[in-house]
């Protein structure tokens, strides 16, 4: 290759950390801005999911067509795209004071965004196949650090100047993402002349490959299985006594103790799936997810919690880099853009599904009922990839050398 693709995958890297850090700055106060700002006085766990899930439903219905766009005209203008509209979105956001009117605008920002699964598309198709799984692992980090620190700035931020100047930040740092993929990504080698495909044919070519169907079912199980609780931590946090000033900071540390362990472990999974296998790798960060989730059911204080969460995070930092990693191997080059678009798909549909279910499942459980629900989905996606996909993966042609 006539570029180096580990400066490729510092660009990147930079741009999703920074695109994930601006989505997460709301999460620990979306609920109490719902209430505070927006006037919504009841059924709060209802409509912070809502606000979640909705964004993630227009993703989740677009992202097949941006896939099909990437394969077509490149990743790097997916990048540039999503970064510089997602930026403007976020700056609208601060002066919304109908709640309605956020959820408008929260429809836009699912039907404009793409940023990571292109970065993602970007750093698979343009990194050596041997080096493709430590790349990922590499990768996920990236959204694990914007995890970590999103969730502390928004919570600061919301703290001490206001819930809405959280969002002014998240636009600043978006635009950051977007000039980092305008100036420095670069695309290899890229074929634009290629015919540019129809949603209906890459669902057949999907439906054809029944290894990247399962992929595609565990990572909607897996997602599902964050997303549920994703509009519920605050809140479960201020049932552990914690104080409704201090939630937002409280939950956002909450939420970075599993960030803190996918940056310290997910690089190491990506090793070990090199040497024993990411069939395997897989199962063991289902399984430790799966219990690392029903052991939550018997905390009953803030710092135990969070000390679960990160030995948690220390198991499902497998999950996500090795099943992008398998993603590469069982697709054919020309396909893998809208692969991962289609794989985007079933995360976003998970995505909106999620908060909106744990929404609805909070107002009628105690929510510490929800972690034994997620570890027995996790525990059954284990048992899936276990009679799926253990010596059935079909390698591609150009995966051989890897």
């Amino acid at each position: 290759m006539n570029y180096s693709w580990k400066r490729n995958l510092i660009v990147l890297w930079i741009g999703v950390f920074f695109c994930s850090t601006a989505y997460s700055i709301s999460i620990p106060f979306l609920p109490i801005f719902l209430s505070t700002d927006l006037g919504v006085e009841s059924n709060i766990e209802i409509w912070s999911g809502f606000a979640f899930g909705i964004t993630f439903l227009a993703s989740a219905l677009i992202s097949p067509y941006w896939g099909s766009l990437a394969d077509k005209y490149g990743r790097k203008p997916m990048l540039i795209r999503s970064g510089f509209s997602l930026a403007a979105l976020y700056f609208v956001n601060y002066f919304v004071t109908d709640p309605y009117w956020f959820l408008v605008v929260r429809v836009l920002q699912g039907l404009l965004a793409g940023f990571v699964p292109a970065a993602i598309a970007m750093v698979a198709t343009n990194t050596p196949e041997d080096k493709t799984g430590y790349a990922l692992g590499i990768m996920s980090t990236s959204g694990a650090t914007g995890s970590i620190i999103g969730p502390l700035i928004g919570g600061v931020v919301s703290h001490y100047y206001g819930n809405r100047n959280a969002f002014l930040f998240s636009s600043v740092i978006v635009l950051f993402s977007a000039l980092i993929a305008t100036f420095f990504a670069k695309e290899h080698n890229f074929d634009r002349k290629a015919v540019r495909s129809h949603v209906r044919d890459d669902l057949k070519m999907a439906a054809a490959n029944p290894t990247f169907m399962t992929l595609m079912g565990l990572v909607f199980i897996t997602t599902f299985s964050i997303m549920i609780l994703e509009p519920l931590i605050t809140v479960y946090v201020m049932d552990m006594g914690i104080s409704k000033d201090s939630a937002s900071l409280s939950s956002g540390i909450v939420f970075s103790a599993v960030g803190i362990a996918t940056i310290i472990m997910a690089p190491q999974w990506g090793k070990v799936g090199r040497k024993i296998g990411y069939v395997k790798v897989l199962f063991i960060g289902l399984i430790g997810g799966g219990i690392g989730n029903i052991l939550q059911f018997f905390v009953s204080g803030y710092i135990e919690f969070g000390m679960l969460r990160f030995v948690y995070g220390l198991f499902f930092a497998a999950v996500y880099p090795t099943i992008n990693a398998l993603i590469v191997q069982v697709t054919d080059s020309n396909f893998r853009g809208r692969a991962f678009g289609l794989n985007q798909s079933a995360s976003q549909m998970a995505t909106m599904a999620g908060p909106i279910i744990g929404g609805l499942l909070g107002t009628w459980m105690p929510i510490k009922w929800i972690f034994i629900i997620n570890g027995a989905a996790l525990i059954g996606s284990a048992l899936l990839v276990r009679a799926r996909m253990t010596n059935r993966i079909v390698v591609y042609p150009d995966q051989d050398h890897a």
